[in-house]
């Protein structure tokens, strides 16, 4: 054991090295394969794992990692929706563009895709919709509100006809998605720091069930029905779904929301907004509005 000792000390001392003494570190890891490990993550691991060293972040701002995790159809998106160009931009800063809120067509849409997947989403707001008698402030009001993406909600004080409709024209990446309408029954306030609701104009919604529909260009239809029962709280009510096959097309939605059976009244009715998103979302979306109510 002496003898093993006082040769690697010798040898040390004669200026050979002992490669068993040299530890690698994670700087000494090539960038490019860094880069390539850090694609098969999703884009918050990636920003995590940029975070190490000096490699990493400078690995983690490759295009070919951010273009794979962009929609297909971003160009179309920052080009056509947006008015940006996407000449000289890194696909790291495209994305972040994109998974943060933006708006269009005068602010009564918006865009956005998923931190997670880079799947689309879409909102459109009650402004952006055709909505009978909203002129009439006798039945409809548009209020202002923070729980609203939009900041602006339209509320239905009482009426016999209620009819809510829309359309978009969009070119989606393949998929399939679902689109939802955000209704809540009352008015909420603020009394005191505290979240009240006045449900005074809830009315005529356990007579009749509300219908929702849904088309598209390709053909598809989609037509559910429901009591509204929820108080105070803000449901995505699911319309229906559509696929894309082509996404190198336009595809037209058209949606709705009524209930013109002119037998009875109606009202206490807030109007946020639709949303359009890829199918996984929407399970996750549903699934959190069923632990609100039921809580």
């Amino acid at each position: 054991m002496g003898a093993n000792a006082s040769s690697s000390i010798d040898s040390t001392q004669n200026g050979l090295s002992n490669p068993l003494s040299k530890s690698k570190k994670l700087e000494d890891i090539p960038e490019a394969c860094v880069a390539l490990v850090l694609s098969y993550l999703n884009p918050p691991e990636i920003c995590m794992m940029a975070r190490i060293n000096r490699a990493f972040h400078a690995a983690s701002s490759a295009d070919f990692i951010w273009e794979s995790k962009l929609p297909s159809n971003y160009k179309y998106i920052l080009e056509k929706l947006l008015g940006r160009s996407v000449t000289g931009m890194r696909k790291k800063d495209i994305f972040a563009k994109l998974s943060r809120s933006n708006y269009f067509d005068g602010g009564t849409k918006e865009i956005w895709i998923d931190r997670n997947n880079g799947g689309v989403c879409l909102a459109i707001c009650s402004k952006g919709m055709r909505i009978t008698g909203i002129d009439d402030r006798r039945y409809w009001n548009y209020i202002s509100t923070d729980e609203s993406r939009f900041q602006t909600v339209a509320y239905l004080q009482q009426m016999w006809w209620l009819e809510v409709d829309g359309d978009l024209e969009f070119q989606f990446p393949v998929g399939t998605y679902s689109l939802f309408f955000r209704l809540q029954l009352g008015r909420v306030t603020k009394r005191l720091g505290r979240r009240v609701c006045n449900s005074d104009h809830v009315h005529g919604w356990d007579i009749k069930p509300v219908q929702f529909q849904l088309t598209t260009s390709n053909g598809e239809r989609a037509i559910s029905r429901c009591y509204l029962d929820n108080v105070g709280t803000w449901i995505h009510h699911h319309v229906g779904d559509f696929v894309v096959e082509d996404p190198t097309i336009m595809t037209k939605i058209r949606f709705s929301l009524t209930q013109i059976d002119c037998t009875h009244t109606k009202g206490g009715l807030c109007v946020d907004s639709v949303l359009v998103c890829p199918i996984s979302l929407a399970k996750v979306l549903t699934s959190f509005d069923s632990l609100i109510v039921t809580k």
